[in-house]
């Protein structure tokens, strides 16, 4: 049995992998104005295999493949999307995309509004990020701060098969640019799937607790979750938000789960200065300040490049890390 437009889970579970690969499915299949491309995602479908099998069902003109020029790459996406095309682009590797960044920077968030809203582009760029399976530098970051301090982007990363894929229809159908950031240690994880889901911009409880939240996207998600288990036998009652979206940023849901517990935790994989955590914590101080016991405290990756493949787990956030940040919001009856 298979996944229905009314939102019915399927009895076999996907992969996030597999449901990325649904959703661009889906989506060329109701509007032929949507193409895929980037390097290697025709005829091998792409390196983790989530292109997989749409150039042999739609053809080369609709999945493609392309030079190794992520500038090229990012400059063709804008210009077919001026002429009425809805392109999805991927970028290899998460810090593959710094060559496109100029155009995505200076082209793709503007547009719309140097025409007065006349010219929208409607662009999903794909970006595989995050570490976790061993990669080396260049293959592991989080890029996602560049990309929610540029004005006119949507920031969208999933943490469940699900939203992968309602997500990912949703920012194609989107008339806004959306950096579509794939956490790629995810894409083996599986789950039953769920085509009904969110908009852009709506986080999600993923667990109610009463004495501090964390607050997670994309592949902390699971480590706020095992952080939240791992503390009720420490006697903490933990809520877990995932946000699901960066940019726009759901400031009710996050709101309305600190006032409720007074404490918050913010878990990311990027560098903690100047990192997409400050601004959290920065809104949630101000939008909190009178419900908060503690000051707001941060997880992340360490202040330095992504470290070689057999020191990741020291860098990135851990349960234990979680828990020691929980430890520290000021308990007066601990």
């Amino acid at each position: 049995m298979t996944a229905t437009l009314d939102g019915a889970a399927q009895s076999t579970e996907i992969s996030l992998a597999q449901a990325v690969n649904r959703a661009l499915r889906d989506a060329m299949t109701a509007d032929e104005k949507v193409v895929v491309f980037g390097e290697d995602v025709g005829v091998l479908g792409g390196v983790f295999r989530v292109t997989d099998g749409l150039t042999r069902d739609f053809g080369e003109q609709r999945c493609f493949d392309t030079p190794l020029a992520e500038a090229g790459i990012m400059g063709t996406a804008i210009g077919m999307a001026m002429y009425g095309f809805r392109p999805v682009v991927e970028m290899q590797f998460d810090a593959f995309s710094y060559p496109a960044f100029e155009q995505i920077a200076s082209h793709l968030a503007k547009m719309r509004n140097r025409t007065r809203g006349a010219l929208p582009l409607p662009v999903v760029v794909r970006v595989p990020y995050g570490g976790g399976i061993g990669g080396v530098e260049h293959h592991s970051d989080s890029s996602e701060g560049y990309f929610a301090a540029t004005p006119g982007l949507h920031v969208v990363t999933p943490a469940t098969v699900s939203d992968a894929y309602t997500l990912l229809r949703a920012a194609i159908e989107s008339d806004d640019p959306v950096i579509f950031m794939e956490p790629k240690r995810l894409y083996w994880s599986k789950d039953q799937l769920s085509t009904t889901g969110p908009a852009i911009g709506e986080a999600a409880v993923r667990r109610q607790g009463a004495d501090a939240t964390l607050i997670a996207y994309g592949p902390t998600v699971q480590t706020a979750l095992e952080a939240a288990e791992a503390g009720a036998a420490e006697g903490y009652d933990l809520e877990v938000v995932d946000l699901r979206s960066i940019v726009p940023f759901d400031d009710a849901t996050v709101t309305a789960s600190v006032r409720k517990t007074g404490r918050a935790v913010v878990i990311h994989e990027a560098a903690g200065f100047g990192g997409t955590g400050a601004e959290i914590a920065a809104r949630v101080s101000e939008r909190c300040f009178h419900w908060l016991e503690a000051p707001v405290r941060r997880v992340t990756g360490f202040d330095i490049p992504y470290p070689p493949p057999k020191l990741e787990r020291h860098h990135l956030p851990s349960v234990d890390r979680v828990l020691d940040a929980v430890a520290s919001l000021q308990w007066e009856d601990r």
